[in-house]
């Protein structure tokens, strides 16, 4: 796992207009925190309220998971948080913790499946259905990488049509 935006990497510079890292202690409070931070950085892009929302819902799954799964609701871990807007309308997301990881990522992402009997194991299949392209890289006892990257040039384009 890194700590360098991937957009950065691969050439991809040259492609970002704007970008923010932050990171925070995995408090529960602090998801509603953040996803407001990520929802105002999402407004730059040529969207509509209600694909800010489905972004901000996106997110706040994904930090969720981490302080949920990733750390075990312990306080005071670490998750970090990257957004990058790039050329054509594309947003990318990236959150990463340093918990206890996954096994089996293939599993870990089927609808219904969780670590915790008691959720519902839909957060995968959530940020899948709202997202273009969804990435998650984990390694046992090192955390979790989940990369999220949404374009909304395509809206546009179909307006103009």
């Amino acid at each position: 796992m890194t700590e360098v935006n991937p957009s950065l990497q691969a050439g991809q510079a040259m492609n970002m207009k704007n970008y923010v890292r932050f990171e925070f202690p995995s408090l529960p409070e602090n998801v509603s925190f953040a996803r407001s931070c990520v929802g105002a950085f999402a407004a730059q892009l040529n969207c509509t309220l209600e694909e800010i929302e489905e972004i901000k819902l996106v997110f706040s799954e994904a930090v969720s998971n981490s302080i949920i799964h990733g750390y075990d609701n312990r306080p005071y871990e670490k998750v970090v948080v990257m957004a990058t807007i790039l050329e054509n309308q594309i947003m990318e997301i990236m959150v990463e913790d340093y918990g206890r990881g996954m096994t089996n990522i293939e599993q870990a992402m089927e609808p219904s499946f969780s670590s915790d009997p008691a959720r519902m194991g839909l957060g995968f299949s959530l940020m899948k259905s709202f997202m273009d392209e969804l990435n998650v890289c984990s390694q046992p006892g090192q955390g979790t990488s989940v990369k999220m990257k949404r374009c909304f040039q395509v809206k546009s384009q179909a307006a103009l049509a």
